[in-house]
Parts: C-alpha cells; structure tokens; sequence
C-alpha cells in the first residue's frame, strides 16, 4: 500500500471522527444544560431536605417551608433595610425558621433559591418523560405504519392527519382539567402525594400523548425508504422475522432521527408544562416548577415596588434550557442529515 493509500485511509477515519464530534454551538449547548440538570438534581438533597423544627412532625421541605414574618425579602445582592433587619432579627432571637436570601423571599416567606432548583427538577422531569413517551409512540407507531405498508399504512396516517387537525394545546388542558375535577371529587381519599403523582403522571401522559404525530410521520418515511434497500429485501428474501428486521436492521438505522427528534421534543414539552403550571393547571403548589413560579411572580412586577428577580430568575432558566436544547437538536440534525454531512 502507497504512503497515498495511508494518508486517504487516515484523512477518511479523521473525517468521520470529526462527523460525529459536536461543534462549538452544540458542545455550548450540551454543557449549559447538563449543568442546570446536574444542578437542579443534585442539590434536591438541600432543596427538599426537611427545615423549621426541632421534632419531626413540625419539620418540612426547604422549598415548601415558609415564614410569614420574613416574606419578601430582597436578595442577597441588596441590603437590607432596617423594617426587613428588625424583621429577621426578630425571627432569630424567636427561633423561627429563616429562609435562604440568595433570591430573596416570595410573598409567603418561602426561599425562591430552593424553590428554583426543586422547581427545575420537576420541570426537566416532566419534559423528559413527556419527550420519551412522545418518541416512544411516535417510533411504534411509524415504524408499524411504515412496516405495513398499503391499506394499513393510509389507515393509520389519516388518523394521525385527523390529530394534526386538533388544537393539541386544548386537549392537554381538557385531560389536565378532567383529571384535576376527578381528584377534588375524590376528596381526602388520596394523600397529597398522591395527588401530586397523578397530577404529574397525567401532564406528562398529556403533553407525550399529544407531541407524537410529527415523530410519526418522520418514522414513517425512514422506514419507507430503508425498506426499499437491497438489504432489507435480502431480509425478506431469506425469511427474517418481522421483529428481527425491525430491532436488529430498521431501528440502529433509525437512531439517528430519534436522537434528533428527542433534542427538539424536551423543549417543546418542557415550554408545555411551563405554560400550563403557568395557567394554574399543571404542577400544583406546594410543588414548585418554573412555570408556577413565573405564575406567582407576576403580581410582583408593579409600579410601586418591583420585584423583578422573581420573574427572571424562572424565566432565565427556562429560556437557557430551551436555548441550550435548541443548540443541541440543531446540531445533531446537521450530523445526521446525510446532505448537510457531506458538505
């Protein structure tokens, strides 16, 4: 083999390594939302850790717990005024409880920093899961359209045509709202936990089961196009088993849009649940989120005193997610796009 040989073979694994590397937007992306996701995970031990008492049954969570006499405290960053120093210096010498003021106090004297990061939790939570139910379904049922083929395959994307009609929005609020009237009829027979957990299991089944239709169409056309492949038709010609021609040669084929389609369907789920916890629908107080938050900050914002880190820093995190996932789909749809990798 010629020195040339060497240096085609070289330049060819160099590009290919360099193919699958994210670029700058994309590593910038990647980096800023792995630090609010370890940030809000991690710290859940603090932001939930129990504070306020001494015996157990008087103790709660940090992002929960709150002091009336302490309530809207400015932040870190401002000084204390002496109504607000007399304020805490009361509440020490009584032993209260006194929240952090890292961003201050809400109307209800609870700590907005450990609010945040709670928040954030549940936010990133529900937009996960709504994003994998949303890929989960749309994979199935693409790929079942797809495999059919025919009479099955116009049956299946007329309905999801029929879906595309429908005002998705409306249809996670009226599930939100059916599943909301459900639980007061229940009265005390649920726990708050409970409640809490059918009311976040029923968003994100809500928002997923809504957000699916395009991953549909897009699963679909690849399966469409890779059964025409030469190597699929040996597939069949040899007798492979439907199952086996879809999990051992469709799917590592299909890796590639799901990926893509997953980056761009965590923002768009976690803006939904931001939007409804916003309208009052979605995450329930106590249980903070960032849409809550920016709901309860709102009547801050007035002409007489403004508080305006109460609203930005809810927002702030919210558009450095979606910018940062938006960064990251972009990105992987350039590496997985067969023309635009070529270029």
């Amino acid at each position: 083999m010629t020195a040339n040989s060497f240096t085609t073979v070289e330049s060819l694994h160099a590009r290919g390594r360099a193919r699958h590397r994210l670029g700058v937007t994309g590593r910038i992306g990647f980096a800023v939302f792995l630090t609010i996701a370890l940030a809000c995970s991690l710290s859940l031990p603090w932001s939930l850790g129990a504070v306020g008492g001494t015996s157990s049954a008087a103790r709660i969570a940090r992002s929960e717990a709150s002091n009336l006499s302490l309530n809207l405290l400015p932040p870190v960053w401002s000084t204390l005024d002496a109504a607000d120093a007399a304020r805490v210096e009361i509440a020490t010498n009584a032993g209260q409880y006194i929240p952090g003021r890292m961003l201050g106090t809400d109307r209800l004297g609870r700590d907005v920093f450990a609010r945040l990061l709670a928040g954030g939790a549940v936010s990133l939570l529900v937009g996960l899961s709504a994003a994998f139910v949303a890929v989960l379904i749309g994979t199935l049922y693409g790929a079942l359209a797809g495999a059919a083929a025919g009479k099955t395959d116009a049956i299946l994307m007329r309905i999801v045509d029929i879906l595309f009609g429908l005002p998705s929005i409306l249809l996670v609020v009226l599930l939100a709202v059916a599943v909301d009237g459900i639980l007061e009829r229940r009265g005390d027979d649920l726990g708050p936990v409970a409640r809490q957990a059918l009311n976040i299991a029923t968003l994100l089944v809500a928002i997923g089961g809504v957000s699916w239709l395009t991953m549909a169409r897009v699963i679909r056309g690849q399966v469409l196009s890779l059964r025409a492949q030469p190597f699929m038709e040996s597939c069949r010609a040899v007798g492979v088993s439907p199952a086996r021609q879809f999990f051992r040669h469709l799917l590592p084929n299909l890796i590639g849009p799901i990926t893509v389609y997953a980056a761009l369907a965590v923002p768009a789920a976690i803006l939904s649940e931001g939007f409804l916890s916003f309208l009052g629908i979605g995450v329930k107080e106590p249980l903070p989120s960032w849409g809550n938050l920016c709901s309860d900050a709102l009547p801050e914002l007035n002409p007489i005193e403004s508080r305006w880190w109460l609203l930005a820093a809810p927002c702030l995190m919210i558009a450095c997610t979606l910018v940062s996932l938006n960064f990251l789909g972009d990105e992987l749809q350039a590496r997985f796009d067969p023309i635009r990798a070529k270029r």
